[in-house]
């Protein structure tokens, strides 16, 4: 594992020379930093906090407040990776001043190197001023999920030729616009590779195929730790949720029982 820490001229470094990123969420100190010490590239604080760690029903209900205390946490573990926070639901959508504030404190206030925001050409505008003035931009097209009332769920985008035609043009206009980077999220394979193709900035891929130039998965699917629902692009690379059940199984038992605290445990 290389010392050198992660900036936005890395990344785009990495494409150049055709070397896969590697992006995983994290919501606290302790995970960012086995996740930052493990060799990822890029630790992004997501808006998915508020399904795995606050227990809300989808994205939606997430605050600036809550982005920022996690924000702050796993910016405390993280040493050599990137570190991108995920803009809420109305933190960026209602004007361009707010957007450009609520962005400025996650840099400011958080120590974040940069915020991720949903959206193509609408968000164009909103990306040029906030590079302008500093601030990277990761975008996010395909599946939104902050927009997952308007797409009626967790749907595929971009099947039709229609609909991939436009998203090929948002790709297009949001690297226009300055941002350093673009996740592609449940997309089909042979369009995440043309966008990937297209584009001078890296593409990162959820559900969007291996031609991508990185891949990001939340950390709590790809550990088997959420169990109230897995996306068919997920790979469980453990199953912690039933490693930690034993655990605290093994631990109920052995305190009823009284094996334990043994003689090594006690002063």
């Amino acid at each position: 594992m290389t010392e050198k820490k992660i900036t936005t001229a890395v990344i785009r470094e990495r494409k150049i020379k055709g070397a896969k990123i590697t992006m995983l969420t994290a919501y606290d100190y302790a995970t960012a930093m086995v996740l930052d010490n493990a060799g990822v590239d890029i630790i992004l604080v997501g808006d998915s906090l508020g399904m795995v760690v606050l227990g809300y029903e989808s994205t939606l209900p997430v605050t600036m407040e809550e982005m920022l205390h996690h924000t702050k946490a796993a910016s405390r573990g993280t040493k050599r990776a990137m570190l991108i926070a995920d803009m809420p639901f109305m933190s960026y959508q209602a004007s361009d001043t707010e957007a450009m504030l609520n962005a400025g404190r996650f840099l400011k206030e958080a120590g974040a190197q940069g915020v991720k925001l949903e959206g193509g050409r609408e968000m164009a505008g909103l990306i040029r001023k906030m590079t302008a003035v500093g601030i990277p931009v990761m975008a996010h097209l395909g599946l939104t999920p902050q927009s997952v009332l308007q797409f009626g769920g967790h749907k595929i985008q971009g099947k039709e030729e229609a609909a991939a035609n436009r998203i090929m043009e948002d790709a297009r206009m949001i690297e226009d616009a300055g941002a350093f980077s673009v996740v592609l999220e449940c997309v089909p394979a042979p369009l995440a590779a043309k966008i990937t193709k297209a584009l001078s900035i890296p593409t990162i891929g959820i559900g969007a195929g291996v031609e991508c130039d990185g891949q990001v998965l939340v950390i709590n699917d790809m550990l088997g730790m959420f169990e109230r629902f897995t996306p068919k692009f997920v790979k469980k690379y453990c199953n912690l949720n039933a490693q930690m059940k034993d655990a605290v199984r093994q631990y109920i038992d052995e305190v009823k029982s009284g094996k334990f605290p043994d003689e090594e445990h006690s002063y």
